[in-house]
C-alpha cells in the first residue's frame, strides 16, 4: 500500500525511518505518495475556496467561482509535485557536501515523507477561518521539520551531529524554495491568472 508508512510516521518516527530505510521502494513508490498526499491540500482548498468561502476575521466570507477554484487548485497540485521533486533533487546535491552519497529515491523518500503533515495540514480547510488554518498549518510545518531532522541521519548514513548540520542546509534552502514558488504564483497572478472572487 502506497500510504502504509503514514501512521508510523505520527506514532513512531525513528523506528518508521528505519523502515524505510530498510525497505527502499522504487522512486515511483515514493513519487506516487506524494501525488496522492498532494491531493489532500488541493481538494480541501478547491472545496473551501468554492463551496464554504474564506473568512480573514473581518468582513464578508470570501469565495471564489468554481471556474477560478479549480485552475487555482490545479496549479497548487503541479507545485506542490514540483516543490518536493525539487528539494529532493537539493538535499541529493547537498549530500555531497556532508560526505553522503545517497540515491535519488533516498532523496525522494526523505524530501517526500517530510513533507507528508505540511500537506495534511489541508484537512483544516474543512474550518477555512485564517487564524485557524495558519495555527493547524504551523503544527505541520514544526513536525515536517522534526521527521527531517530525525530521518536525515538514518537515510543518509551520516553521524546525528553532522545530519543535524545537513538538515539545516535543507531547511533553509526548502525556506528559498518555498519563496521561489510563492514569487511564480506572484508573477502568474499579475499575469492575469489570479483567483477570481464571486460578487
Amino acid at each position: 500500500m502506497i500510504l502504509n508508512h503514514l501512521w508510523g510516521l505520527y506514532t513512531h518516527p525513528k523506528e518508521e525511518w528505519h523502515s524505510i530505510e530498510e525497505r527502499h521502494e522504487s522512486y515511483f513508490y515514493s513519487l506516487s505518495h506524494i501525488a496522492i498526499i498532494s491531493l489532500i491540500p488541493v481538494l480541501m482548498s478547491y472545496y473551501s475556496a468554492a463551496h464554504l468561502g474564506w473568512s480573514i476575521g473581518v468582513g464578508d466570507i470570501i469565495k471564489l467561482t468554481p471556474n477560478s477554484a479549480m485552475l487555482m487548485s490545479i496549479g497548487m497540485y503541479f507545485g506542490l509535485m514540483v516543490g518536493v521533486i525539487s528539494l529532493a533533487i537539493l538535499i541529493h546535491e547537498l549530500a555531497k557536501a556532508f560526505d553522503a552519497a545517497p540515491t535519488y529515491t533516498q532523496s525522494l523518500e526523505l524530501a517526500a515523507y517530510t513533507a507528508t503533515p505540511l500537506f495534511m495540514v489541508g484537512f483544516a480547510a474543512f474550518f477555512p477561518v485564517l487564524w485557524f488554518v495558519m495555527l493547524i498549518g504551523l503544527v505541520g510545518l514544526t513536525y515536517s521539520v522534526y521527521l527531517l531532522y530525525a530521518g536525515t541521519p538514518i537515510l543518509m548514513h551520516i553521524p546525528e551531529g553532522k545530519g543535524f548540520i545537513y538538515a539545516s542546509s535543507v531547511v533553509t534552502c526548502g525556506l528559498v524554495l518555498l519563496a521561489i514558488l510563492m514569487a511564480a504564483s506572484v508573477i502568474l497572478w499579475s499575469m492575469g491568472m489570479g483567483p477570481v472572487y464571486v460578487g
